[in-house]
């Protein structure tokens, strides 16, 4: 099983290239942040016609996660518990039917700046939440990816300039404390796990040529619990979409299980 996730930064606006990385690239399953829409605004019938089930938690303008799959969708869980005031649409979750089901959630997590204000304490918050969360999943002894824009630079070889992100929400030790966390629970990161290789980004901003200068980030990631990393057998950042036209800043992420 294929299973990806990519911040597409507006489904919309950029269906012309997600759609041609879906045919390139076949996900049995898909994970999609930032989508910058309603359900209702979602292009389904782009997805339906490739062969996709789909489950949307959408947000006018900002946010918003998905998940596509090529078989059907079940126990599917809109929003992160823990906060019942939060309307950000950031946490989707869903069982993927087959022979050996597999519990997937798309991760859009908060991205924190300025470190000085609210939205930094939102961001703690909201791992912290995520780790409880975790934990109760990994209480079901299943086959369990995390996957999504994590907004976090795990360390500093995660960066091509690190010395740029020292005041940035994603490279705070309390951001990497609370990721770190998360693996102590018993996570496995696909990456680290089958690759590993220095300058392997996941985002380059629009800005400055970054993307021609390689000045990227690693902050696209895929946790996964101890029955999913047992099935593990490669994780591929597909860096060469960053070089299409109108292109997301972000690129998607694929692993593969074995099942």
């Amino acid at each position: 099983m294929r299973v990806a996730t990519w911040n597409v930064n507006s489904v919309n606006a950029r269906l012309e290239t997600v759609v041609r990385w879906f045919e390139e690239a076949q996900p049995d399953v898909a994970c999609l942040q930032e989508i910058k829409c309603v359900d209702e605004k979602f292009p389904a019938e782009a997805f339906e016609r490739l062969g996709y089930n789909l489950a949307i938690h959408g947000q006018k303008t900002y946010n918003g996660v998905a998940i596509l799959s090529k078989t059907p969708l079940e126990d599917v869980r809109k929003g992160l518990p823990g906060d019942p005031t939060d309307e950000q649409a950031r946490y989707l979750e869903a069982v993927i039917s087959g022979p050996r089901p597999v519990r997937i959630a798309s991760i859009y997590l908060p991205n924190g700046n300025p470190i000085s204000t609210e939205k930094f304490d939102y961001k703690l918050a909201w791992m912290a939440r995520l780790n409880a969360h975790a934990k109760d999943l990994l209480a079901l002894e299943e086959p369990l990816a995390l996957v999504g824009d994590y907004n976090v630079i795990p360390e500093a070889r995660d960066a091509a300039h690190p010395e740029h992100w020292t005041k940035d929400a994603l490279a705070q030790p309390e951001s990497r404390a609370a990721f770190q966390a998360l693996k102590w629970l018993g996570f496995t990161e696909a990456f680290m796990a089958v690759d590993g290789a220095p300058e392997s980004y996941t985002f380059w901003d629009y800005q400055a040529g970054a993307w021609q200068r390689n000045n990227g980030i690693r902050i696209d990631h895929a946790l996964l619990s101890p029955q999913a990393a047992d099935l593990l057998t490669g994780c591929v950042i597909h860096k060469h979409v960053r070089g299409w036209e109108k292109p997301s800043d972000h690129v998607p992420v694929m692993i593969e299980l074995n099942l």
